[in-house]
């Protein structure tokens, strides 16, 4: 960590990574907050990515646990979204060099706006759980989809992941959003972990400072995920729309500069 300059800095750094986890828990876009905040404290660029998926998987493991705990999934339903999550999160890294970035940012400034505009006109959006007037097998096919091709896009690119997989698993597979974002943070877990294997191996993890801001994100992820199991989907639907607004707002800053 010798490329931080006091520890006044290391004290911001681990306040940011700290914030990201409770909103990450409950909303997703974490990152929006971490990676700015790895960037202005110092962490070489090509550490980046890498040293973010170490503290934020840690992060992300602790919100899995407190949610899966409390809400009830079967581990048959859970293994197959898991293996098609990693599954879409690794051809997606394979395709991402045939796609310009310019073309998925594009994409995204078009997905968003219907995102943002769903959630604040479906005034009762995830308040209440519809998933059990589908058959088990129509969830398993709706929920694959939906692990695939988000976890194709979050190996492509990646910001805002755990949004759409909330937003998408309350929309078509009938969850409110309590139980949509438990599941939400599984899939995005799986594929941060594929992610952070191939940083390991590529040697681009600052293992040390990965692993203690990796403590700062699981209190925060504690924080944010016991904050949603208590208040359910009144918090967190203001959170996603908050998140998705922002995640818009900086996509379209970054194209302008």
């Amino acid at each position: 960590m010798e490329f931080f300059h006091s520890h006044a800095d290391l004290t911001i750094l681990v306040f940011f990574v700290f914030l990201a986890g409770v909103v990450d828990s409950m909303a997703g876009g974490g990152g929006l907050i971490t990676l700015p905040a790895y960037i202005q404290y110092g962490l070489p660029i090509n550490r980046l990515l890498g040293t973010n998926k170490l503290s934020s998987s840690l992060g992300t493991s602790v919100a899995v646990l407190k949610f899966l705990r409390e809400l009830d999934f079967r581990k048959e339903f859970l293994f197959i979204l898991i293996f098609l999550a990693a599954l879409g999160s690794f051809l997606g890294a394979r395709t991402v060099s045939l796609v310009p970035p310019a073309m998925l940012r594009y994409l995204l400034i078009i997905a968003l706006p219907p995102v943002v505009f769903f959630i604040i006109s479906r005034h009762r959006f995830g308040l209440s759980d519809h998933s059990e007037n589908l058959g088990e097998a129509a969830l398993l096919a709706r929920g694959g989809v939906i692990a695939a091709a988000i976890g194709f896009y979050d190996g492509m690119l990646g910001p805002g992941t755990g949004t759409f997989l909330a937003v998408a698993l309350t929309r078509f597979c009938g969850y409110d959003l309590l139980k949509a974002t438990a599941l939400s943070k599984l899939l995005n877990l799986a594929s941060n972990i594929s992610a952070l294997v191939t940083f390991l191996i590529l040697g681009s993890v600052d293992i040390k400072l990965g692993l203690a801001m990796g403590v700062a994100g699981m209190a925060g992820n504690y924080l944010g995920a016991r904050f949603a199991l208590k208040r359910g989907a009144w918090i967190i639907r203001p959170m996603l729309f908050i998140t998705a607004n922002a995640l818009l707002i900086k996509i379209i800053f970054g194209m302008l500069n």
